[in-house]
């Protein structure tokens, strides 16, 4: 009789989407985002994506989930971070 072997789990990962607004020339802030969290947190994180809008928007959403928006609270990288953290 053979073995039979267990398929190794895979970690259940993070999506995070940075909705940010194309003419407003938040383009710099989104990437300063996406690259602290793929510093953090990139072996916790499928993907980081960048997703265009307007009209003011700089979200940052967890698995569909908003965690922080410019609208709500000020620009800081630092607390961004804190924020998907706690998501992730």
């Amino acid at each position: 009789m053979g073995l039979i072997h267990a398929a190794p789990e895979r970690q259940v990962m993070s999506t995070v989407e940075i909705e940010y607004c194309v003419p407003c020339g938040f383009l710099e802030r989104a990437e300063r985002i996406q690259h602290a969290l793929l510093e953090q947190f990139g072996d916790r994180l499928d993907r980081v994506a960048l997703v265009t809008g307007d009209r003011g928007v700089l979200t940052v959403a967890v698995d569909g989930d908003v965690v922080w928006d410019k609208a709500d609270d000020e620009y800081d990288v630092d607390a961004i971070t804190r924020r998907v953290r706690e998501s992730v």
